[in-house]
């Protein structure tokens, strides 16, 4: 492979990894405290934010200084995610159960570190093994440490586009009340929760994070 052909599958499997289901399921469950492209878009980025420094950190730990970090580690990682996702559901389902009789109350400090957070446990999983076939495929580690940038680049653009996308039909659901609303919020909590399971379930067994 060429140069310009590596740093475009970066760019290209970084936008498709934004599409995985664990990250979209647990970004549309944010995006509904956040009504609003700008603001859906916002959380996105932070997401994002948080998985790029997880996924750089221990990449370029593994390309540029030869780190290998054991299989307990990745195992350990997606049985975070695991629980993070089963935990994220519950929250979300609990506080919006919390809010039905009141107003609900923005915290700018929460709103912010939270999709962060997240992005971190979601990089910390498959970071090392990425990092690991890129290290044994291109020759180059220059090469290789960019081919991780774009990689995380792709995945910042992919989760801000399609979080764009989704806020609309979102934030029109959370502006109806009545049943709509309530459905959408219970919905991405069982989706979450029950995401959550299918991971656990998966590692547990010993085929990890899907």
């Amino acid at each position: 492979m060429t140069g310009l052909s590596v740093l475009l599958l970066g760019i290209g499997l970084g936008l498709r990894h934004a599409t995985d289901a664990d990250h979209v399921v647990v970004v549309s469950a944010l995006v509904q405290r956040e009504p609003g492209v700008w603001r859906a878009a916002r959380i996105a980025a932070l997401w994002g934010l948080g998985h790029t420094v997880a996924f750089l950190g221990l990449g370029l730990l593994v390309v540029l200084a030869g780190v290998h970090f054991p299989s307990a580690f990745e195992h350990a990682a997606e049985l975070l995610v695991a629980t993070m996702l089963i935990t994220f559901g519950l929250w979300h389902l609990l506080r919006n159960r919390k809010q039905v009789a009141t107003l609900p109350s923005r915290n700018a400090a929460g709103s912010c570190a939270r999709p962060v957070l997240i992005g971190i446990v979601h990089g910390m999983a498959g970071s090392a093994g990425i990092a690991l076939l890129a290290a044994t495929t291109i020759a180059s580690r220059p090469l290789a440490a960019t081919y991780l940038g774009l990689f995380g680049v792709g995945t910042v653009l992919g989760m801000v586009v399609l979080t764009a996308v989704m806020s609309r039909p979102i934030s029109w659901t959370m502006r109806r009340e009545g049943l709509s609303r309530q459905g959408m919020t219970i919905l991405a909590a069982l989706l979450s929760m029950m995401l959550g399971a299918v991971v656990l379930v998966r590692v547990l067994s010993g085929g990890g994070a899907p």
